[in-house]
Protein backbone atom coordinates (compact mmCIF):
# COMPACT_ATOMS: atom_id res chain seq x y z
CA UNK A 1 0.00 0.00 0.00
CA UNK A 2 1.46 3.34 -1.07
CA UNK A 3 1.36 5.94 1.70
CA UNK A 4 1.71 9.63 0.82
CA UNK A 5 3.23 12.15 3.23
CA UNK A 6 1.84 15.67 3.28
CA UNK A 7 3.95 17.72 0.83
CA UNK A 8 3.54 21.21 2.35
CA UNK A 9 4.55 22.89 5.58
CA UNK A 10 1.69 24.21 7.73
CA UNK A 11 1.11 27.90 6.98
CA UNK A 12 0.54 29.32 10.44
CA UNK A 13 0.99 33.11 10.67
CA UNK A 14 1.30 33.87 14.40
CA UNK A 15 -1.50 36.48 14.42
CA UNK A 16 -3.99 34.37 12.44
CA UNK A 17 -7.66 34.66 13.42
CA UNK A 18 -8.80 31.85 11.11
CA UNK A 19 -7.51 28.33 10.43
CA UNK A 20 -8.62 26.74 7.16
CA UNK A 21 -8.26 22.96 7.09
CA UNK A 22 -8.70 20.74 4.05
CA UNK A 23 -8.20 16.98 4.02
CA UNK A 24 -5.06 16.46 1.88
CA UNK A 25 -3.68 17.96 -1.37
CA UNK A 26 -4.43 16.32 -4.71
CA UNK A 27 -1.72 14.29 -6.43
CA UNK A 28 1.16 16.44 -7.79
CA UNK A 29 0.11 15.85 -11.40
CA UNK A 30 -2.93 18.05 -10.65
CA UNK A 31 -0.96 20.96 -9.20
CA UNK A 32 -0.73 24.37 -10.84
CA UNK A 33 1.58 25.37 -7.95
CA UNK A 34 3.21 23.60 -5.02
CA UNK A 35 0.93 24.97 -2.29
CA UNK A 36 -2.58 24.80 -0.87
CA UNK A 37 -5.58 24.51 -3.21
CA UNK A 38 -3.13 23.93 -6.09
CA UNK A 39 -5.55 22.58 -8.69
CA UNK A 40 -6.15 25.27 -11.34
CA UNK A 41 -9.83 24.32 -11.52
CA UNK A 42 -10.29 24.77 -7.75
CA UNK A 43 -11.98 28.10 -7.01
CA UNK A 44 -10.62 28.90 -3.53
CA UNK A 45 -8.26 31.65 -4.64
CA UNK A 46 -10.88 33.02 -7.06
CA UNK A 47 -13.31 33.21 -4.14
CA UNK A 48 -10.72 35.22 -2.20
CA UNK A 49 -10.22 37.51 -5.20
CA UNK A 50 -13.96 38.15 -5.46
CA UNK A 51 -14.36 38.93 -1.75
CA UNK A 52 -11.35 41.12 -1.09
CA UNK A 53 -10.67 42.74 -4.47
CA UNK A 54 -13.89 42.38 -6.49
CA UNK A 55 -11.77 40.51 -9.05
CA UNK A 56 -12.07 36.77 -9.59
CA UNK A 57 -8.69 36.73 -11.35
CA UNK A 58 -6.75 38.77 -8.77
CA UNK A 59 -4.61 35.83 -7.58
CA UNK A 60 -4.71 33.97 -10.92
CA UNK A 61 -1.83 33.96 -13.39
CA UNK A 62 -3.97 33.02 -16.41
CA UNK A 63 -1.07 33.13 -18.88
CA UNK A 64 0.91 30.48 -16.98
CA UNK A 65 -2.21 28.68 -15.68
CA UNK A 66 -1.11 29.04 -12.07
CA UNK A 67 -1.57 31.38 -9.11
CA UNK A 68 0.38 34.40 -7.88
CA UNK A 69 1.83 32.57 -4.89
CA UNK A 70 4.01 35.35 -3.42
CA UNK A 71 1.08 37.78 -3.56
CA UNK A 72 -1.20 35.18 -2.01
CA UNK A 73 1.13 34.39 0.93
CA UNK A 74 1.67 38.09 1.70
CA UNK A 75 -2.07 38.72 1.60
CA UNK A 76 -2.91 35.78 3.88
CA UNK A 77 -0.30 36.87 6.43
CA UNK A 78 -1.70 40.41 6.43
CA UNK A 79 -5.28 39.17 6.90
CA UNK A 80 -4.40 36.56 9.52
CA UNK A 81 -5.44 33.39 7.72
CA UNK A 82 -3.69 30.07 8.42
CA UNK A 83 -3.77 26.92 6.26
CA UNK A 84 -3.11 23.24 6.68
CA UNK A 85 -4.95 19.91 6.39
CA UNK A 86 -6.44 17.34 8.73
CA UNK A 87 -4.29 14.44 7.43
CA UNK A 88 -0.50 14.16 7.23
CA UNK A 89 -0.43 10.62 5.81
CA UNK A 90 -2.96 9.10 3.43
CA UNK A 91 -3.53 6.24 1.03
CA UNK A 92 -5.40 6.93 -2.23
CA UNK A 93 -7.59 3.95 -2.99
CA UNK A 94 -8.06 4.83 -6.66
CA UNK A 95 -5.70 7.73 -7.25
CA UNK A 96 -8.18 10.64 -7.21
CA UNK A 97 -8.31 13.69 -4.94
CA UNK A 98 -11.87 12.95 -3.83
CA UNK A 99 -12.49 12.51 -0.10
CA UNK A 100 -14.21 9.18 -0.72
CA UNK A 101 -10.97 7.90 -2.28
CA UNK A 102 -8.79 8.86 0.72
CA UNK A 103 -7.91 6.61 3.61
CA UNK A 104 -6.35 8.67 6.39
CA UNK A 105 -3.35 6.89 7.89
CA UNK A 106 -2.23 9.66 10.26
CA UNK A 107 -4.23 12.67 11.43
CA UNK A 108 -2.53 16.07 11.74
CA UNK A 109 -1.71 17.56 15.15
CA UNK A 110 -4.82 19.74 15.39
CA UNK A 111 -4.18 20.76 19.01
CA UNK A 112 -0.63 21.78 18.13
CA UNK A 113 -1.87 24.00 15.31
CA UNK A 114 -4.37 25.80 17.53
CA UNK A 115 -1.76 26.22 20.27
CA UNK A 116 0.50 27.89 17.68
CA UNK A 117 -2.34 30.32 16.82
CA UNK A 118 -3.30 32.07 20.09
CA UNK A 119 -5.50 34.63 18.29
CA UNK A 120 -7.42 32.06 16.23
CA UNK A 121 -11.15 32.26 16.88
CA UNK A 122 -12.57 30.20 14.00
CA UNK A 123 -11.92 27.13 11.87
CA UNK A 124 -13.18 26.19 8.43
CA UNK A 125 -12.96 22.48 7.67
CA UNK A 126 -13.27 22.23 3.90
CA UNK A 127 -15.07 19.08 2.83
CA UNK A 128 -16.90 16.27 4.59
CA UNK A 129 -13.86 14.21 5.58
CA UNK A 130 -11.96 17.19 7.04
CA UNK A 131 -15.09 18.17 8.95
CA UNK A 132 -15.51 14.63 10.30
CA UNK A 133 -11.89 14.48 11.48
CA UNK A 134 -12.23 17.83 13.22
CA UNK A 135 -15.64 17.25 14.79
CA UNK A 136 -14.64 13.76 15.99
CA UNK A 137 -11.49 15.20 17.60
CA UNK A 138 -13.43 17.85 19.54
CA UNK A 139 -16.69 15.86 19.97
CA UNK A 140 -18.60 18.61 18.14
CA UNK A 141 -22.13 17.88 16.96
CA UNK A 142 -22.29 19.62 13.57
CA UNK A 143 -24.62 17.39 11.55
CA UNK A 144 -27.44 19.92 11.95
CA UNK A 145 -25.44 22.86 10.57
CA UNK A 146 -26.77 24.54 7.48
CA UNK A 147 -24.44 26.13 4.94
CA UNK A 148 -22.91 29.29 6.40
CA UNK A 149 -23.65 28.35 10.02
CA UNK A 150 -21.16 27.52 12.76
CA UNK A 151 -20.90 25.30 15.83
CA UNK A 152 -19.30 26.66 18.98
CA UNK A 153 -16.61 24.70 20.83
CA UNK A 154 -13.89 25.40 23.37
CA UNK A 155 -10.18 24.80 23.02
CA UNK A 156 -8.14 25.23 26.21
CA UNK A 157 -10.67 27.73 27.64
CA UNK A 158 -10.78 29.61 24.33
CA UNK A 159 -14.24 29.96 22.75
CA UNK A 160 -14.10 29.06 19.07
CA UNK A 161 -16.32 28.47 16.05
CA UNK A 162 -16.32 25.74 13.42
CA UNK A 163 -17.91 27.02 10.20
CA UNK A 164 -19.66 24.97 7.54
CA UNK A 165 -18.95 26.53 4.15
CA UNK A 166 -19.29 25.31 0.54
CA UNK A 167 -16.40 23.41 -1.00
CA UNK A 168 -14.23 25.39 -3.40
CA UNK A 169 -14.05 22.36 -5.71
CA UNK A 170 -15.93 22.77 -8.99
CA UNK A 171 -17.42 19.37 -8.30
CA UNK A 172 -19.58 21.19 -5.73
CA UNK A 173 -22.50 22.58 -7.77
CA UNK A 174 -22.46 26.28 -6.88
CA UNK A 175 -21.00 29.27 -8.71
CA UNK A 176 -17.84 30.80 -7.24
CA UNK A 177 -19.66 34.11 -6.76
CA UNK A 178 -22.34 32.44 -4.62
CA UNK A 179 -19.71 30.54 -2.61
CA UNK A 180 -17.96 33.87 -2.04
CA UNK A 181 -21.10 35.22 -0.33
CA UNK A 182 -20.86 32.50 2.34
CA UNK A 183 -17.13 33.05 2.87
CA UNK A 184 -17.55 36.84 3.03
CA UNK A 185 -20.19 36.53 5.75
CA UNK A 186 -17.80 34.41 7.84
CA UNK A 187 -14.90 36.84 7.29
CA UNK A 188 -17.16 39.66 8.50
CA UNK A 189 -18.30 37.74 11.57
CA UNK A 190 -14.75 37.01 12.74
CA UNK A 191 -13.40 40.48 11.96
CA UNK A 192 -11.22 39.80 8.91
CA UNK A 193 -13.53 41.76 6.58
CA UNK A 194 -15.37 44.98 7.54
CA UNK A 195 -19.13 44.55 7.99
CA UNK A 196 -21.16 44.92 4.80
CA UNK A 197 -22.72 48.34 4.30
CA UNK A 198 -25.57 46.91 2.21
Amino acid sequence: MEIEEHPFEPFLPKEAKLLMLGTFPPAPKRWAMAWYYPNFTNDMWRIFGIIFFGDKQYFVDAERKTYRLDLLKTFLRQKGIALFDTAVQIHRRTGTASDKDLEIIKVANIDGMLQALPNCKAVVAAGQLATKVFTDHFCIKADHLKMGEYAEFTFQDRPMRLYRLPSSSRAYPMKAEKKAEYYAKMFQEIGILPPSET
